[in-house]
């Protein structure tokens, strides 16, 4: 007798669980890189449309499919049509590439949260070197938590043609968070459902707590004008009011086309759609769950945390790069001081320009042998230093951290924070390619849940172990930039195009007035049916011709001779490993429908013979 499906213990635990998916570290680093791109008014438009277009009708699509087939993304689909069985298996090989190298996140976040525990912070300074007569000079030559993420935690290697050596202490991290991430879903909604009330509220508890000291420190003003303020060309003279020329700034980023473009991504990507994480959630709702509310209040949750998560890292922003630009001064001022015998307080911030100039004109000669040890100090380059992803993680967040009073309190806090975003992302990640195996008659009948998961897990725990490597973090890079771009274009455009023009948009309705209670009204039709597909393609023509325009693949290697990081080629085998992240997902749709037409042919002519 087949088991009764589990359910989640009520609707709020169903929406719990979807925040703790969609809110993920995309959030806390990458919406505020665009905001800072673009500026905040200047993007929060585009994206805010973007969200109505594009977000919330999607999300309540695969929401509701889940919810109404009962099935993980291969089941339902396979439902809607037995040839759009290869867009569930899509989802779950791009699920499963995603879960290889993002709980790779979480191990590093456990390496931060474990040094967070010393004092002073192992970050904050740069070590002797063995001679004990300086500072190593890989680390003067950049900054110590640079330092500390490129040499102490990756230990990266010049290329990724250097392999190198496995880092032990990585492993040890990665082990342990994969351990977590099986502990969590031990017992699929059972234990999955109490694990979420955790990661989806904590984060906010401590964004709060970092909110509140943000906007108490020196210079976060500095970051928050700064986000708000779009980066394009000189204005012309003829408006020169601060309010016309904000204006035209955020009206000249409305006319950009790669803000649009962006804001549609950020918006797809971080509500993780097309991953089969949100069908097979949906897929343990009762069947009369209000998936339309539900969608629209994830939706706006989701979006609503990215703003509140860029305010707080831009106060945190201004207050790094302000404290930097005081230390440059500071070193300035007491090297004039110093050289030219000035009286002590003669030389400040305010007049330093003017007292450049006056040490110029009287001592020419002097004034030019000191000008290279002379930094030019300015607050707009600090802010200008635009950083997105792990930069943004692990070395501005930091950097910041160190310069705090209790610096330890405030350590311990960020990186839990980003271990709950991120363990609520890894629940959604394995959810959508164990919901499929435990569907499976087969698996389902031979092996215990506990089994499959652990294998599950087990697999991607060792595949991982490449990313530990001298040379990991460059495969993580590849990993993150194209193992899921184009794959999640195309396969949330088929689910859209399969549930309006294949199931047929009128059976749908019929569908969700059994579900909800009413038919969807004619915003979500137009939506499903031509807006968002349209958008889909759009994005997909881009990113094909930004692939074809960028010619050879190229990435950011650490040089450690220079303490910066250099661009370099990928090599050919690299391009291989890309091309075919891309091709074993993607082919997945066309190949899963040809091998249904090859098996429904061959039964008829099986059939024909018999006869």
């Amino acid at each position: 007798m087949e088991k009764p499906r589990p359910l989640w213990d009520n609707p709020l635990q169903f929406v719990f669980a979807c925040i703790s998916y969609a809110v993920g570290l995309g959030n806390v680093w990458r919406f505020p890189y665009l905001c800072q791109m673009y500026g905040g008014g200047g993007f929060l438009i585009p994206y805010l449309i973007m969200l109505i277009v594009e977000g919330m009708p999607l999300l309540y699509l695969e929401l509701a499919v889940g919810q109404h087939m009962r099935q993980g993304s291969i089941g339902a689909w396979k439902i809607i049509s037995p040839y759009l069985s290869g867009v569930g298996i899509a989802s779950v090989v791009v699920s499963f590439f995603l879960s290889m190298y993002y709980n790779v996140i979480n191990a590093w976040a456990f390496w931060y949260l474990f040094h967070s525990f010393q004092d002073p912070l192992p970050w904050a300074s740069c070590p002797l070197n063995s001679n004990h007569t300086g500072y190593d000079e890989e680390c003067a030559k950049t900054s110590s938590t640079q330092y500390f993420w490129y040499r102490k935690t990756l230990n990266i290697s010049p290329s990724i043609e250097e392999y190198g050596s496995i880092q032990w202490e990585q492993v040890v991290c990665l082990i342990l968070a994969w351990l977590v991430v099986y502990l969590c879903i031990l017992r699929g909604t059972e234990s999955t459902g109490k694990v979420v009330y955790v990661t989806a509220t904590l984060p906010y508890l401590v964004l709060m707590i970092y909110l509140i000291r943000g906007l108490t420190l020196h210079g976060a003003v500095n970051g928050l004008i700064y986000m708000f303020t779009p980066k394009v060309p000189k204005i012309p003279l003829l408006f020169s009011s601060a309010i016309a020329h904000s204006l035209v700034l955020q009206l000249e980023q409305l006319a950009n086309p790669k803000t649009w473009i962006n804001a549609a991504t950020q918006i797809f990507f971080s509500l993780g759609l097309g991953f089969g994480s949100l069908i097979a959630f949906a897929s343990y709702n009762e069947s009369n769950n209000n998936c339309e509310r539900h969608a629209i209040i994830v939706s706006l949750i989701n979006s609503s945390t990215s703003i509140f998560a860029s305010i707080v890292t831009f106060s945190i922003y201004g207050f790094k790069a302000t404290f930097n630009y005081e230390n440059c001064l500071s070193k300035v001022i007491l090297l004039l001081t110093n050289v030219f015998d000035l009286e002590e307080g003669a030389l400040t911030a305010d007049n330093l320009d003017s007292m450049k100039d006056y040490l110029t004109s009287t001592y020419p000669n002097q004034y030019a042998e000191l000008l290279p040890q002379i930094k030019n100090c300015s607050l707009e380059a600090e802010l200008d230093t635009a950083v997105q992803g792990t930069g943004l993680a692990f070395i501005l967040y930091s950097e910041a951290i160190k310069n705090m009073e209790v610096s330890q309190l405030y350590s311990v806090l960020y990186f839990i924070m980003l271990l709950m975003l991120g363990i609520g992302s890894m629940l959604g990640n394995t959810a959508a390619i164990l919901t499929p195996l435990t569907d499976s008659k087969f698996l389902s009948t031979h092996l215990p849940k506990e089994v499959i998961s652990g294998i599950v897990c087990f697999i991607n725990c060792i595949v991982g172990l490449v990313f530990t490597m001298e040379a990991g973090n460059y495969w993580f890079d590849i990993f993150n930039d194209y193992g899921a771009t184009l794959s999640l274009l195309l396969i949330v455009l088929v689910e859209t195009i399969a549930v309006c023009y294949v199931y047929g948009l009128r059976r749908f309705e019929k569908d969700l007035l059994l579900m909800i209670g009413h038919k969807p009204n004619w915003y979500w039709k137009i939506m499903w049916a031509f807006a968002s597909p349209v958008l889909i393609i759009s994005l997909f023509i881009f990113y094909l011709t930004d692939y074809i325009r960028t010619g050879t693949l190229q990435y950011q290697a650490w040089d450690a001779t220079q303490g910066q990081l250099v661009t370099k080629d990928y090599p050919s085998y690299a391009l291989a490993v890309i091309g075919l992240l891309v091709a074993s997902s993607t082919m997945c749709i066309p190949i899963g429908a040809l091998i249904i037409f090859i098996m429904k042919r061959l039964k008829k002519r099986s059939v024909s013979t018999l006869e």
